[in-house]
């Protein structure tokens, strides 16, 4: 290890080290890493700190940190040092992870149920019925093979003589798993070699025994209809249709669900996209009410029904507690599940982990004393100093408080409060995280990020930080994730670590610009898969065709199409436009130039004004055409790129992993604020221009050709016929004997007309190429068709959509004359180029109506028990 690597690294002197030992030497797990990075070149380590960040960067990996004006774009802090655990260590942690979900389990279906350990005293009912997370309408819920709690997550803590505890569950709605599976993927090309040198337990077989155990209680609940078997013949052959149910793309962890839903193959839907008819969940899909088994949620308990749990909700679906109550749909996890992640719960888990599982509590949680119990609050005030003070509801809404921070004023008010109201008020003993290495630069990153935000909000000069590299120490703890099987709870062997923003950090949290690790757990050999014996997709289950297509993603589909679409058009006018400044001299402009400058109006490129000859300067206007390039409002470029890049964020668990680097590439480079120079901003529409036709690529040959793809090109088809429609009724409007190559070059098909007439342009082979070519893609008669064939396609299964309409004007086209219409001043040209523009509004309109609200296109009543 070189000096500059440990120059600044300090040993914990009260804490945990997980590297060092107390004589300074390294463990035994960390000394292969410390080895590797010993022998690496200076330079070494820098590449793969970049290589971590633009990887990061590439994948669009956020955290949605609210104080953060990044907001939704905040990217994911992942530290490029991976956090390692020997093998013995990790089983004492997995068997006791794994018996902390199972009791868990147990005491929440008896909470919901008998509720036996409120009778046998193991827990006081005011805890419980105190609680705002305990929902009434939700006792009684049966849940099949009694499994309330499929995904648990255990916030686990070092202590300083090395044992592990456990600080806190996530029983509600937990995240992380996502974000552990992505650090893996990410760290993994940074150290493939150390990891396979190390052994380290591969982590994607959680994620497909969760999605199998789900699909196993998926099947069962599909053969029952409100609790009941149903016959062979009522059985939907179909596979249950699992969903994952997002509060929407401003969550703090969007970015997780959009991942997690591709990677497990479920569809993303939010409360809006599901509706409850006789006790059923359907998704409501352009193909019909599709049945919904399991929902595998993302919305917290009280939002999930406002029906029942919360009136004000908008992001639950009504009469969700119904059909769960009735058997008809697993919730995962069950409602009111919430009512475990109280801390004031965690003193009394050793009881009843005796009496539910006749065993003793593997691993202690952090010494926790409820202040109801008169023992516990006479306790709890003679030794405040030392203890963290925090609510027992949540209805309360206080935060934890550090007894050792406050004076005697604040001390004795405090204590005032805890006497006034015990119930509402626990304490847990100050717990000292364990620290481990992180790379300096990367941290300091991140740090200074967080403390921009805080200066931002508190108007702050930024101080300067040093920015030598190398490693040094940070406060870490473990997030550990547990899966229901029909075989019992598996836990994934690895987890993901989380960092505290600096090194005296007493409170672990990213919403604090906390960042992340990958964690390794060391193999002691080959691990072999777990075979959970689930059965193999029949001949019956074969699915062909989106039948998931849900009503909201056909038209984010839709509205991608035309806005990418959009996107092109207008990088091409302002390029065309700058080209005039850049490369042609006032004196030798005509007509050519005041059309792309009414153009550049008519799509809000550039300001009206009375006279365009005359009253803005060349200055003005290239000033104006610059600005609109990266200007993040009204029109312009970087303001509609912005809208490509929401329309997709709602579409990532549908976009690949390519699609997406390059929909993020696109953003990034059109994200500076920075009036570019005449050269550089028609550089940067080149390049974009470019970046945006890789994209349609990724449309073309890389997806599959269902109702989202259509819908896609529809929109696609509509933008381009729009716009070529528009464009050329502007061009015919100029003298006769006008220069012809901007049209062509903002059609991009110049290369293609100088390949068949080596001449300069005129008006007829134009018209002809762009109008009539049905083997130009950017031809007029090209939409036309695409959008005809797509249109046939939709109406085969939901009627007549707007496809008739251009079948008429499609005819129309075909019918012109070839000699007698293309021409500059060709009435019947102009008047079905007019016909056709207003066409493509009426059909977009349409659409709208008929599959993205579901005006009249779905009868709710004809919903079947099937």
């Amino acid at each position: 290890m070189t000096d500059i690597h440990l120059s600044r690294y300090q040993s914990v002197q009260h804490g945990y080290d997980e590297v060092f030992t107390k004589g300074g030497e390294p463990r035994a797990h960390w000394r292969t890493l410390l080895d590797h990075l010993g022998r690496d070149m200076p330079d070494t380590m820098r590449q793969r700190v970049d290589a971590v960040e633009r990887r990061v960067f590439q994948n669009g990996v956020t955290y949605n940190v609210y104080a953060d004006p990044k907001g939704t774009q905040r990217a994911w802090q992942l530290d490029v040092l991976p956090f390692i655990l020997p093998a013995s260590e990790w089983s004492e942690i997995e068997a006791a992870v794994r018996q902390r979900a199972t009791l868990l389990n147990k005491i929440l279906i008896d909470l919901y149920g008998p509720q036996q350990v409120l009778a046998d005293g193991l827990l006081p009912p005011a805890l419980v019925h105190g609680h705002s997370s305990f929902l009434r309408p939700c006792h009684g819920i049966k849940h099949v093979d009694n499994i309330a709690l499929h995904l648990i997550a255990v916030d686990l803590a070092r202590s300083p003589d090395g044992r592990w505890w456990a600080v806190s569950d996530r029983t509600q709605a937990p995240s992380g798993a996502g974000y552990a599976l992505e650090n893996r993927s990410v760290i993994a090309q940074a150290f493939p070699d150390l990891l396979r040198e190390l052994k380290i337990r591969p982590i994607h077989g959680f994620f497909d025994a969760l999605r199998d155990s789900l699909m196993h209680w998926g099947r069962h609940c599909a053969a029952r209809n409100d609790g009941e078997l149903i016959t062979d013949d009522q059985r939907n052959e179909a596979p249950p249709l699992i969903v994952l149910l997002t509060p929407g793309q401003y969550n703090e962890t969007y970015y997780e669900q959009t991942y997690l839903a591709r990677h497990l193959g479920f569809p993303l839907v939010e409360g809006g996209d599901l509706t409850v008819r006789n006790g059923i969940v359907w998704l409501k899909t352009l193909s019909g009410p599709q049945r919904v088994h399991v929902i595998l949620r993302r919305v917290d308990d009280e939002f999930c029904d406002p029906l029942e749990l919360r009136s004000d909700s908008a992001l639950g679906v009504a009469g969700l507690t119904d059909a769960a109550r009735r058997g008809n749909v697993i919730v995962a996890n069950g409602l009111g599940s919430n009512l475990l992640e109280t801390g004031a719960l965690l003193g009394y888990l050793p009881a009843l982990c005796r009496n539910l599982l006749g065993e003793s509590l593997r691993m202690p949680s952090v010494a926790t004393w409820w202040c109801g119990e008169p023992a516990a609050l006479k306790a709890v005030i003679e030794d405040i100093d030392r203890l963290i003070i925090k609510s027992a509801f949540p209805q309360s809404g206080q935060e934890p408080i550090f007894g050792g921070d406050l004076d005697a004023t604040a001390r004795k008010i405090l204590i005032q409060q805890i006497r006034a109201q015990p119930h509402h008020f626990f304490a847990q003993e100050t717990v000292r995280f364990s620290h481990a290495p992180i790379w300096r630069d990367a941290l300091q990153k991140q740090q200074q990020t967080h403390q921009h935000t805080q200066q931002q909000t508190h108007h702050e000069t930024p101080q300067p930080t040093a920015q030598q590299a190398g490693l040094d120490a940070a406060t870490v703890g473990l997030r550990v994730f547990a899966c229901a099987t029909p075989k019992g709870y598996v836990v994934m062997p690895g987890a993901m670590t989380r960092v505290a923003a600096g090194p005296d950090t007493r409170v672990i949290t990213m919403q604090r610009g906390g960042a992340s690790k990958d964690t390794w757990v060391q193999s002691t050999g080959r691990a072999q898969p777990q075979n959970l014996e689930f059965p193999h997709t029949s001949v019956h289950e074969l699915v062909r065709g989106d039948t998931h297509l849900s009503s909201r993603m056909a038209d984010n589909m839709f509205w991608l199409g035309r806005t990418t679409e959009r996107c092109d058009n207008r990088a091409r006018l302002l390029r065309t436009a700058l080209d005039f400044l850049l490369n042609t001299s006032a004196e030798f402009r005509g007509s050519e130039w005041s059309t792309v400058q009414g153009l550049c109006q008519w799509f809000g490129l550039l300001s009206e004004t009375d006279d365009v000859t005359g009253e803005l300067s060349d200055a003005e206007i290239e000033l104006e055409l610059r600005m609109t390039v990266v200007a993040t409002e009204g029109n312009g470029l970087a303001a509609n790129l912005q809208q490509l890049y929401r329309i997709a964020s709602n579409l990532r668990e549908r976009l690949s992993l390519d699609n997406w680097r390059m929909l993020n590439q696109i953003l990034q480079q059109n994200n500076d604020d920075l009036l570019p120079s005449l050269a550089d901003a028609v550089a940067l529409l080149d390049r974009t221009a470019g970046m945006l036709m890789t994209l349609s690529g990724f449309a073309l040959d890389g997806m599959t050709r269902d109702n989202g793809w259509r819908f896609m090109l529809i929109g696609r088809r509509l933008e381009r016929l729009q716009f070529l429609c528009t464009v050329l009724q502007h061009g015919m409007g100029m003298p006769v004997h006008s220069g012809l190559e901007w049209i062509l070059q903002l059609a991009d098909s110049i290369v293609t007309y100088r390949s068949r007439y080596m001449a300069q342009p005129e008006w007829h082979p134009l018209l002809d190429l762009l109008v009539m070519d049905d083997s130009n893609p950017r031809s007029v008669r090209f939409q036309l068709i695409g959008l005809v064939k797509y249109l046939d396609r939709l109406a085969l299964v939901h009627g007549p959509c707007g496809g008739e309409r251009m079948h008429v004007l499609l005819d129309e086209l075909q019918a012109l004359n070839v000699e007698r219409d293309l021409h500059c001043g060709s009435i019947a040209l102009t008047a079905l180029l007019s016909k056709l523009s207003n066409a493509t509004v009426v059909l977009s309109d349409q659409l709208g109506l008929q599959f993205f609200s579901q005006t009249g296109a779905v009868n709710l009543n004809s919903f079947t028990r099937a």
